[in-house]
């Protein structure tokens, strides 16, 4: 049976999309100010009133439209070209340093070891003071 032929069943486009988001129906039951149970109900029903769907809709952080026409085909095909768009930028395998790392990693290293020297250095002063103290 084709997708385009079988009628929309909100309760599952709602329940797919929840999930996907990671949402729990606690939390969405909450959000709009019902029961779990209810949000359970909502979720094995076809179909759902206009305003019921518009609250879950801003709650998901999706639009009615989104909910009403969400297919499991689209967002396979949404993140197949979001990996295709993403391995051909910049974040893709052709990065390119304008820097050696290893000299940055020299400068850390080095960076590193004066601050420990400091450190060392006012706790040996410390240690002074406190030996005065104790003498005096």
């Amino acid at each position: 049976m084709d997708t385009e032929t079988k009628t929309k069943h909100i309760g599952r486009n709602i329940s797919r999309i929840r999930e996907l988001r990671g949402i729990k129906q606690e939390a969405l039951a909450q959000a709009i100010g019902v029961s779990q149970q209810s949000v359970s109900n909502i979720e094995g029903s076809e179909t759902i009133e206009d305003d019921k769907l518009k609250a879950i809709a801003e709650a998901l952080g999706v639009t009615t439209e989104g909910i009403k026409n969400f297919s499991e085909e689209g967002v396979i095909n949404y993140f197949n070209t979001f990996n295709e768009t993403v391995s051909s930028s910049n974040f893709g395998h052709n990065n390119t340093c304008n820097f050696n790392p290893i000299d940055k990693l020299v400068e850390a290293y080095e960076e590193n070891k004066k601050l420990y020297e400091r450190l060392v250095q006012a706790e040996k002063e410390k240690i002074e003071y406190l030996e005065k103290l104790l003498n005096k």
